[in-house]
Formats: structure tokens, sequence, C-alpha cells
């Protein structure tokens, strides 16, 4: 059974840390690109990160450039890390990971390209 499950949302003011972390199960995962993505209230599901399979290359959105990171372990299962800092209020979204099977994807910031999504996790960041 393929699994992506989210966890490390929640509620933090404005200048404060999360760090989201996403456990995928039921397939290869070490070898799926991984990706945050987010939706705000009535607001487009939008990019945020994406590591590639390797962990070699990180991609970024220019909203978040320089306050968060992503990474992976696959030591044991694929586990996807989102290290947020400096959260601002306009960051208060529902975050999703997905991961993309087809490692040849430049395309890392379409999630209509994404094979697998997980539930998503709210983050809150209050001013």
């Amino acid at each position: 059974q393929v699994q992506l499950v989210e966890s490390g949302g929640g509620l933090v003011q404005a200048g404060g840390s999360l760090r989201l972390a996403c456990v995928a199960s039921g397939r290869a995962f070490r070898f799926y690109n991984m990706a945050w993505f987010r939706q705000a209230p009535g607001k487009e599901r939008g990019f945020v990160a994406a590591v590639s399979w390797s962990g070699a290359t990180t991609y970024y959105a220019d909203s978040i450039k320089g306050r968060f990171t992503i990474s992976r372990d696959d030591a044991k299962t694929t586990v996807v890390y989102l290290q947020m800092n400096s959260l601002k209020p306009e960051d208060t979204a529902v975050y999703y990971c997905a991961a993309d099977g087809d490692r040849s994807n430049s395309r890392y910031y379409e999630g209509s390209l994404y094979h697998y999504w997980g539930q998503g996790t709210q983050v809150t960041v209050s001013s």
C-alpha cells in the first residue's frame, strides 16, 4: 500500500520555525524525486521545494528561498523533510508531500506530474 504521511505542522508565531516530515512507503521511493507543495485558503496549490531522487539537487520557489530547506533520508524508509525558518503569515497553508517516479522529469514545479500525494499537514503562522 502506497502511503505518504506528513507530520510536523502546527501553529507558530511569525519568525518561528517548524520542520515537516513526510514518510513514504509502499514503493521504492528512494528512486523518486520528492517535493513539497502548499495550498492556502482560496488559492491554487503551489510548488514549494523539491529534491532529486539522489538528493544531489534541490529546487525552491522564490518566495521561500533562503528560509526553507528540503532534505531526504533514504537509509531505511524514505523520509523527506522541510525545515521552515523565519516563517511569515503568508506561509500559512496546507503542506503536501508528493512523489514523482520519472527521474528524468525536469518540471519539478509541475504538480500534475507527481504520481503520489500525502493527505497534507496544516501550517498556521500568526502575526
